[in-house]
């Protein structure tokens, strides 16, 4: 019989060692109590950039608050200043202390229409000339000008169908020329550069009435225009106007200065000139000067003014505070009847019109570009109407 060895006594398997279950329990809260402090801590800082940013708002906003009134109150007292409040200063260029006495003493261009020439041909001779001229109390300005006149250049009165023979004399260090609006002339031939030391005459025939711009014509236009080179012609109609008592020629126009124009005379700033940021806004060449010596009339009188908006570049919104135009040439169209019952008529850059107005009450009457940051840059004069008494306070 088989026998079989007999297997090896088996040993129990030792039971493994059962961990106690609150070991478990603190591992994940030590993991949950990192996450929860790293959590903490982002909300920590995130909460002091939010108040370091809201206390530099208070700050910038405080700042802000205390230079608004900082500067509403400049604005104040400049108000009462007479020597930086309007109307000898502009809000954006400055006037010397004594600025009251320079305008007193300035003597003002002659804006009385003069008379018109007799005979079939009017002879008009200008020189064109680098000179620095006042554009408002105190304030010098390297211009091209006119010998004799400064800016604006004189004015022309021709009557319609008479021909003008146009002599232009060169002066200046560099080329010019000039343009006449009221020419029907190829401007080629008429309009062309004259060199320093050279003279050019044309002739035209005046055969559209009304009021126009003439100026330099030579490139860069706008540099030589807002270097002082503009002037008026006006042209008669045959037949005439209804008759007035007095006759004032306007020639509107702005300055451009690349310093304050007190310690030296300043000259163009072209930067300025191209984003219409003028100094100075004037009424013939000279900012405010119609409000210390006004332009008058007698009380009943009716007044006409004969307005071109020289530019370079805006245009004049004229109007006459205390009344009303009773005719209104728009566009200088003197050939059709006027427009009557008129408050205010926009004079483009370049352009003219004509204005009929009748006073009959003593008082004085600011003339005035509308668009009101002219007059704050000092495009306003005024009418004095009779002897009144008292000073202008509007």
């Amino acid at each position: 019989m088989a026998t079989y060895p007999s297997s090896p006594p088996t040993r129990p398997t030792p039971a493994e060692p059962v961990k106690p279950w609150f070991g478990q329990f603190a591992l994940v809260a030590i993991i949950l109590l990192g996450i929860c402090v790293a959590v903490f801590a982002v909300a920590a800082v995130t909460t002091m950039w939010a108040a370091d940013e809201a206390r530099d708002e208070a700050k910038a906003v405080a700042a802000n608050v205390a230079a608004g009134k900082a500067e509403s109150a400049a604005t104040a007292q400049a108000a009462h200043d007479h020597n930086t409040a309007l109307p000898l200063n502009s809000f954006a260029g400055v006037v010397p202390d004594n600025a009251t006495e320079l305008a007193e003493a300035h003597k003002a261009y002659d804006a009385t229409m003069p008379a018109v020439p007799s005979g079939d041909l009017v002879k008009v001779q200008m020189t064109l000339k680098d000179m620095v001229v006042e554009v408002a109390p105190g304030v010098k300005y390297n211009t091209w000008a006119f010998d004799g006149h400064g800016a604006p250049g004189p004015i022309v009165h021709v009557r319609e169908g008479q021909t003008v023979e146009m002599t232009l004399t060169n002066g200046g260090a560099i080329p010019h020329s000039i343009d006449f609006h009221a020419a029907r002339i190829a401007p080629n031939v008429a309009f062309k550069d004259v060199a320093p030391g050279d003279s050019f005459t044309f002739r035209f025939e005046a055969g559209d009435p009304g009021v126009y711009m003439y100026h330099c014509g030579t490139k860069p236009v706008l540099a030589h225009i807002a270097n002082g080179m503009y002037g008026a012609i006006v042209v008669e109609p045959k037949e005439g106007l209804p008759a007035v008592d007095n006759e004032y020629v306007l020639v509107a126009s702005e300055w451009y200065l690349n310093g304050d124009g007190i310690s030296e005379p300043a000259s163009l700033d072209m930067s300025k000139a191209r984003a219409m940021m003028p100094d100075w806004t004037t009424f013939n060449g000279y900012a405010n000067q119609y409000v210390t010596h006004p332009l008058t009339a007698g009380p009943g009188e009716t007044t006409r003014f004969w307005v071109v908006a020289a530019g370079p570049t805006l245009d004049t919104n004229f109007h006459v505070v205390g009344t009303i135009f009773d005719r209104a040439w728009v566009n200088g169209d003197i050939a059709n009847p006027p427009q009557t019952g008129v408050q205010t008529v926009l004079v483009p850059a370049g352009g003219g019109a004509v204005f009929d107005v009748k006073v009959d009450e003593e008082g004085l009457y600011p003339f005035v570009s509308h668009a009101f940051a002219h007059v704050d840059l000092g495009q306003v004069g005024l009418l004095k109407v009779g002897n009144p008494k008292g000073t202008m306070t509007h």
